[in-house]
């Protein structure tokens, strides 16, 4: 998966194709690296995270880690379901590697959302939820939280559905932070799953949304 799929709009193409030519993504795109994102006209949810890792980068396929599985897990749906672009725009905040740092990779370029996402969600009128993954999503997206920790974020997720849910980042190494808050497991994922499954329209939505 690299970024395009099948029938999407010449909009969107365009976008994608300005990506790769950005002088930004000259080096990544001299070493035969394309952007790793999806968007499609019908897509209904948006999962916005970090940014690829290596793995992800090299494969041309988003969330094929651990991490992955987890988040497919927590959102309630299959393999299949996850990748069909008609379902899920998936945008991470860097649509390339960042690179390494010191403890873990770097944070994603901070210029890359603000330019290339209005474009790209113009392009997604059937957008209905949008899952904002750490911190970085969250500090862009909901400016009014920046002033909380990660958690309390989390833990107010009430206070941003139906059209938005902010969830930390599915690393096998957020274990501990799960453990120390088990109403993340009791309360926060029965309400993505719900809203999730309202959205791709497999159960009715209370708010008849």
């Amino acid at each position: 998966m690299d970024g395009s799929a099948t029938g999407t709009s010449t909009a969107l193409e365009r976008i994608r194709e300005e990506i790769i030519a950005d002088p930004a993504n000259r080096a990544a795109t001299a070493a035969g690296l394309q952007p790793i994102y999806t968007a499609h006209p019908q897509a209904r949810i948006v999962l916005i995270g970090q940014a690829p890792g290596t793995r992800a980068q090299h494969s041309g396929i988003p969330w094929n880690d651990p991490s992955g599985v987890t988040l497919r897990r927590w959102l309630g749906v299959t393999d299949d379901e996850f990748y069909d672009p008609t379902l899920f725009a998936i945008l991470p905040m860097d649509f390339y590697f960042p690179g390494k740092g010191a403890h873990g990779d770097l944070p994603p370029r901070p210029d890359v959302a603000p330019r290339w996402h209005p474009r790209l969600l113009t392009e997604l009128p059937h957008v209905r939820l949008t899952v904002l993954i750490g911190r970085y999503a969250q500090k862009h997206y909901l400016p009014g939280a920046t002033g909380t920790t990660l958690t309390d974020t989390v833990r107010a997720f009430r206070d941003h559905l139906p059209d938005r849910m902010p969830l930390v980042h599915p690393s096998p190494l957020n274990f501990r932070w799960q453990t120390r808050n088990p109403w993340f497991a009791e309360e926060a994922l029965p309400a993505l799953r719900a809203r999730v499954q309202a959205v791709l329209g497999t159960r009715t939505d209370p708010d008849g949304r």
